[in-house]
């Protein structure tokens, strides 16, 4: 521990629940940075509402007024957590993918290669309610106001994304945030792109996805995109230079946070991912470390499942794009 810093002002309950494990034995515990795992987690624990998930939670933040040390945020854990594995059905592995905060160019008005709006909220729209799809608004006048205009594929991977950052060709900077959806489900266009043989099988990447729909802009790429259903409508907020928030209205710390089923995970849940085998061209090895549940996503299903928030910008874009990796999650119950 780090001199004049106590491990923790919360004293756990009692021994771990039967079934449980400790946090020590997760695979690559040890080569974890423990720090930056906890400076993530007290930056959104704040949204748990178990009792004693609060209770270390505040014991994490008065922790974290002091100076800490690496074996000082790695003994927070030991000491306050214990770990359940979540399981799949059928007891194979989960999924892993990543998600990003876009930074896209985009313009006032309409022109020849920015000639795609982005649309405000309908009027008296409702949570689940089903309008049209995305090929029958496409197809028509603006349903609702416009905000800004955008490339069609950069439209396209923000409504995937959720949210995303605009540039204008005056130098202004804005944030485009869910504001609604038309209420169809989420279909992703990387199989059935590698089906029709317009990209190989292990080729389905963001970046080649978005290079493809680039190269055939127009009635060709509408085509592929309308395969999705599901229509994003935005808000226009100013750019604060930080992070998006997720659905848990919380920040979302890059690299440590996720969004999941909230049918199986709560927000602020601190979860240990372990993933590893990616296929997709360009993909990094393995991805493994302390994250937060503090987002969802529609098609974020079933309780091993997970989407890791890569960051902002164009790098975060090209990591985020080839992560596809077989998953094993804990939950670190806190006691």
């Amino acid at each position: 521990m780090g001199p004049g810093v106590p491990p923790s002002t919360h004293t756990p309950s009692g021994p771990p629940p039967a079934g449980t494990i400790s946090p020590a034995v997760l695979p690559g515990w040890g080569d974890e940075d423990h720090l930056a795992g906890f400076q993530a987690y007290v930056a959104g624990c704040g949204v748990a509402r178990e009792a004693t998930a609060r209770r270390v939670c505040a014991s994490g933040r008065d922790l974290a007024r002091g100076r800490l040390t690496q074996s000082d945020a790695r003994a927070f854990f030991e000491a306050n957590f214990s770990a359940v594995p979540a399981r799949t059905d059928d007891g194979r592995p989960g999924l892993l993918t990543s998600y990003f905060a876009p930074e896209y160019p985009a313009r006032r008005r309409a022109d020849r290669e920015f000639d795609t709006p982005v649309l405000a909220r309908p009027d008296g729209w409702r949570n689940g309610q089903v309008l049209a799809t995305r090929a029958e608004i496409e197809a028509g006048p603006p349903p609702t106001p416009v905000l800004a205009w955008m490339k069609a594929e950069d439209l396209f991977f923000m409504q995937i994304q959720g949210s995303g950052y605009l540039t204008f060709e005056d130098g202004g900077r804005a944030r485009a945030a869910y504001a609604a959806d038309n209420g169809h489900r989420f279909v992703g266009i990387a199989r059935p792109m590698a089906e029709r043989g317009l990209l190989p099988q292990n080729g389905t990447s963001g970046d080649a996805i978005r290079a493809w729909l680039a190269a055939h802009r127009g009635p060709e790429a509408r085509a592929v995109t309308a395969l999705n259903p599901r229509y994003i409508f935005f808000d226009i907020q100013p750019d604060d230079g930080g992070h998006p928030a997720g659905a848990a209205a919380v920040p979302l710390p890059p690299r440590r946070s996720i969004a999941v089923d909230p049918a199986h995970w709560t927000y602020g849940d601190l979860v240990w991912i372990d993933a590893d085998g990616g296929n997709l061209a360009g993909a990094r090895a393995s991805y493994r470390g302390l994250v937060s549940a503090l987002d969802t996503g529609s098609a974020i299903r079933g309780p091993v499942r997970a989407d890791l928030y890569m960051g902002r910008g164009e790098a975060a874009g090209s990591e985020a794009g080839a992560v596809r990796h077989p998953l094993r999650m804990w939950r670190l119950v806190p006691r």
